[in-house]
């Protein structure tokens, strides 16, 4: 009688390992294919930038020329790449400080009881979102024209100004004209963001504060914007990093002129990469890109540290 319960136990063990087993193989198959994907367009172009940044590399023919740390030395000498960064630091600083708290102002207000064609709105903000960066920016190209361009066209008609002005042709106003269109851009994630938080917010809270006399300044001051605060942490995350990396709006508005004001850093690796005046430094460009990545990785740390000890702080106090 025991040998026959050992015998039924030990087959049921083997039976749920073979299930386990076929689960496993079956989860494996669904992400293969994502997971190849990402090893051969992520994560080996990642781990060869920093083995080509030691080779003086045209991208042809094998490595042969080890130059050591000479590409990451020219880069940090070079002044194109130092005021290409300043560009992408300015970028960064005048999308979240401007572009995250208006996004939170218009999720706040499209969360409004009050408000009709809601989805509509939503619609309109996000359609940006989703459209083809190149394309957009070929359409801005056309807006700000200097001749015969929309914007031009409309302020001569209504008086504002008496000559058409070169608004991407200008280092007064082409820069101020990248980081508009950049916050139009991008506005409606960072509102769906804004959007699911406050949705997700428990109404018990707010239904409490209002039968202790609290108002709508008051809900927002102390109940919404504290609560708020971790999703805010992860918005402003994503908001900068991905600021950080501006290309195809840049390359398609203004492709870093004019007397490169609006060079970024990805344009500039893009640059010393592709080459069409002469040949291409791969590995040269790959320097720039390391050493840029870990700024970017660096900052990121840095600010989501104190983004999350701060929202601690706040969260006690509430």
């Amino acid at each position: 009688m025991v040998y026959a319960l050992e015998r039924e136990t030990s087959r049921k063990r083997q039976e749920w390992l073979n299930y386990r087993t076929r689960k496993q193989l079956w989860c494996l198959l669904f992400i293969a294919p994502q997971l190849i994907l990402f090893v051969l367009f992520a994560a080996y172009p990642i781990v060869m930038s920093y083995v080509y940044a030691f080779f003086n590399w045209s991208g042809f023919g094998p490595l042969k020329d080890f130059v050591g740390f000479s590409n990451f030395m020219e880069t940090i000498r070079d002044p194109f790449f130092w005021n290409a960064f300043r560009n992408s630091m300015t970028y960064m600083f005048y999308i979240v400080v401007i572009q995250v708290p208006l996004a939170l102002l218009m999720a706040l207000l499209l969360n409004a009881g009050w408000l009709k064609g809601k989805a509509f709105y939503r619609m309109i903000y996000f359609l940006p979102v989703v459209t083809t960066t190149a394309v957009e920016g070929l359409v801005m190209r056309f807006i700000f024209g200097a001749y015969k361009g929309v914007l031009n066209e409309i302020l001569l008609r209504i008086g504002v100004i008496r000559a058409p002005v070169d608004w991407l042709g200008s280092i007064d106003t082409a820069f101020f004209i990248v980081v508009i269109v950049g916050i139009w851009k991008s506005f409606g994630m960072k509102m769906i963001y804004w959007l699911a938080g406050i949705q997700s917010l428990p109404k018990e809270v707010f239904e409490a504060a209002r039968i202790d006399g609290a108002g709508p300044v008051q809900l927002l001051r102390y109940i919404t914007v504290p609560l708020l605060l971790p999703v805010g942490s992860v918005i402003l995350l994503i908001s900068a990093v991905n600021a950080l990396h501006v290309f195809d709006l840049v390359k398609s508005m203004t492709d870093g002129g004019p007397a490169f004001k609006t060079d970024m850093v990805d344009l500039y690796i893009y640059r010393y990469a592709f080459s069409s005046n002469g040949e291409a430094r791969v590995g040269f460009a790959s320097a720039a890109g390391v050493l840029y990545g870990i700024v970017v990785m660096v900052i990121s740390l840095v600010l989501g540290y104190f983004v999350k000890l701060t929202g601690g702080r706040t969260a006690k106090r509430i």
